[in-house]
């Protein structure tokens, strides 16, 4: 039985980051998909995500602080 290594978290990191652009190569995803562990991916997007949410919320209040 031929076990494929998992990825690290890093490279998951990267998937979940292509994700949210929307862009993937079919060969990409077919890898990612025998490779990613499932909870490293909701981590990794629940990172990205507040992070996305942190730098509108920065951008919006930078944009309509009073000078």
């Amino acid at each position: 039985m031929t076990t494929t290594p998992r990825a690290g978290f890093l490279a998951t990191l990267r998937a979940v980051l292509w994700s949210f652009i929307g862009v993937r190569k079919r060969q990409d995803y077919q890898q990612d998909a025998s490779s990613l562990n499932p909870l490293a991916v909701v981590v990794a997007g629940l990172i990205a995500g507040a992070l996305f949410i942190f730098t509108l919320v920065m951008v919006v209040s930078w944009v309509t602080a009073s000078p």
